[in-house]
């Protein structure tokens, strides 16, 4: 993005203490926006607070369990009652959970799955929603799903079908509240290396991971992983006057993964 073009504009992002969302905190705050991030991590978030404010950045860090409500209206409440208003949203926060076959999820893990991947970015739409139809100027609003969500991904079905549903509640949302100047897009992220992604690899093999992550990568066009700031740029162009005329956007950026099946 161009230099400032977040100038005087106020961000909430969850799950902004590493990977992505810290990426895309410090791309924000690089392009002038004042910046708030929540995750449940109090020492990672206060480290991210550091590096944003050593940066020259407005910014606060907010502790937060997304996936309770109240915690929710409490995060809205004080991105208020710090910056006054609520221009974009990123809602990234997002938990992986243990990877087995379907049939051997129990009652607790499909519960907790939807609480930590869908419930929260609903809870999160509704309350940044509620917030941006009381200002004048409209918002935008972003939520980060996956390729896993396009076409499922074995030994992850939960983690699949949250981010589907993300699709869903993005797609549905654009819709209703486009009149009201809030567009709503989704990124639908491939593979970035984030804290999450290299938990997964050392999973699937403790011994190697490094292997894991060769052919995951041979399985990818472009042929590497992501950095997180490639998946942050995306999402500044999504929350941008830019993207202005953009709106209940499936937006891919996986490398090329999901290629054969666009």
């Amino acid at each position: 993005m161009s230099a400032k073009s977040f100038q005087g504009k106020v961000v909430l992002i969850t799950g902004g203490s590493s990977g992505i969302g810290r990426a895309a905190a410090l791309a924000f705050a690089r392009d002038g926006a004042r910046v708030v991030i929540a995750s449940r991590g109090r020492e990672r978030g206060e480290a991210v607070l550091r590096e944003l404010e050593e940066a020259g950045a407005e910014a606060a860090f907010v502790p937060a369990d997304v996936s309770q409500a109240d915690q929710v209206e409490a995060l809205v409440r004080a991105t208020i009652e710090r910056f006054g208003r609520l221009d974009c949203a990123f809602n990234n926060a997002a938990v992986v959970g243990e990877s087995k076959p379907l049939a051997d999820y129990t009652d607790e893990e499909f519960d907790d799955a939807m609480a930590f991947n869908l419930k929260s970015v609903w809870l999160c739409m509704r309350a940044e929603l509620r917030q941006m139809l009381q200002q004048e100027g409209g918002g935008a609003i972003v939520n980060t799903s996956s390729v896993n969500g396009l076409g499922g991904a074995p030994q992850a079905s939960l983690y699949a079908a949250a981010k589907a549903g993300i699709l869903g509640l993005t797609k549905s949302a654009a819709a209703e509240y486009a009149s009201w100047g809030i567009r709503i897009n989704a990124l639908v992220a491939g593979a970035f290396r984030t804290p999450m992604l290299e938990g997964v690899f050392e999973r699937i093999s403790p011994a190697d991971p490094a292997a894991v992550e060769e052919a995951y990568s041979k399985m990818v066009p472009l042929g590497r992983i992501g950095r997180p700031e490639e998946a942050a740029e995306a999402v500044l162009w999504l929350c941008s006057d830019a993207a202005s005329y953009a709106t209940g956007l499936s937006l891919i950026v996986d490398g090329g993964l999901t290629l054969p099946y666009r």
